[in-house]
This record gives C-alpha cells, sequence and structure tokens, in this order.
C-alpha cells in the first residue's frame, strides 16, 4: 500500500507536497490516515529542519545530583539505574534497571553493561535511591559498585560514580574516594 500511496503522489518529494484533502481522494486512504502519514512526513521534515538539542553535560558529582534527584530523590521503592555518558560526558539517557521492595533492588553487572554498550555509552553513573530519606550508602551498596567498575575496566565502558539518592540530598562514591 505504501508503494501505491508513493507512486499515486509522485513519490517521496510529492508526498511532502499534499494535502489531507488529497491523501484523503486515494483509494484505502482515510482522513485518519492520512493524517498519520502527515504527522509522519512533519516529523521527518523537523528533524532535517532544526539541530539537534544540546545534551546535558555533567561534570560533577554535583551536576549529576541536580539532574538526577528531580526525577529519583523522592521514590517509595528502591530502584536502581543508570546514566549512560558520551566520550564528553553528555547525557545519552538514563535507564532503569532494577525497582525493588521498601528497603531492597537487585542489579547485575550483565544488565548494566549490555544497556550501557547497546546506547555505545563510554561511561556510567550508577544512581540508586533511598528512600527512608537517608542518602548513606549500605555495605552492599559499595559491593556493588566495586563490582561494576572491575567489570566496566574490561567492558572499555567507565564507571565515573554512583550516587545514592534520597529526597534532596545525595551521597556521591567519588566525592568520598570510593571510585
Amino acid at each position: 500500500m505504501a508503494n501505491a500511496v508513493l507512486e499515486a503522489v509522485g513519490g517521496l518529494y510529492g508526498l511532502t507536497r499534499q494535502s489531507r484533502t488529497d491523501l484523503g481522494r486515494l483509494r484505502g486512504i482515510g482522513a485518519v490516515k492520512a493524517s498519520q502519514i502527515l504527522a509522519v512526513v512533519e516529523l521527518g521534515r523537523r528533524t532535517l529542519c532544526r539541530p539537534p538539542a544540546e545534551r546535558s553535560r555533567l561534570t560533577s558529582p554535583r551536576d549529576v545530583a541536580g539532574y538526577l534527584l528531580p526525577a529519583f530523590g523522592v521514590r517509595a521503592v528502591e530502584q536502581f539505574g543508570i546514566l549512560l555518558l558520551d566520550t564528553k560526558h553528555r547525557v545519552l539517557k538514563t535507564a532503569l534497571l532494577s525497582v525493588g521492595t521498601l528497603d531492597a533492588s537487585l542489579v547485575h553487572p550483565r544488565e548494566v553493561f549490555r544497556e550501557a554498550a547497546a546506547a555505545g555509552a563510554a561511561a556510567i553513573v550508577q544512581l540508586y535511591n533511598h528512600p527512608s530519606g537517608d542518602p548513606t550508602p549500605a555495605k552492599e551498596d559499595a559491593a556493588l559498585t566495586h563490582r561494576l567498575v572491575e567489570a566496566g575496566r574490561l567492558m572499555g565502558i567507565e564507571v565515573i560514580d554512583h550516587l545514592v539518592l534520597a529526597d534532596a540530598r545525595y551521597c556521591s562514591f567519588r566525592e568520598m574516594g570510593s571510585i
């Protein structure tokens, strides 16, 4: 059907010149489908016309905490995720990897680095929230961090920090000298 529409309107270039009414006259294309086609064309146009937004560059634990706290500081259950960064420490994305209970969340290095490798990340920051409101890391937090740092060395993906987030406060393993 897509080929028939493209042939009827003169190819991709012709498609950009069509109105909803014009597309609606084609066999098998109603008003809804015509609107969907034009929405896709407009999205394509916008990606070509506007430069991508500047991605946030995070250079310190305070920068990272300021970026993550609004989204992860106040959660009812413990969650573990990673902030994926490029070679200039600009944000690629944030990935939530584990949602736990009131006081536990489980994660394995394979999930962490599968996500990081798939995104082409050069570095990651671990994030973990404490619903208690106390950002003091637990022994388990430190053990996981050291496992991930070692796994990151093998993978060629640097673990630059582990932030424990709690309400509006945070604790950085980098600031504590633990990474």
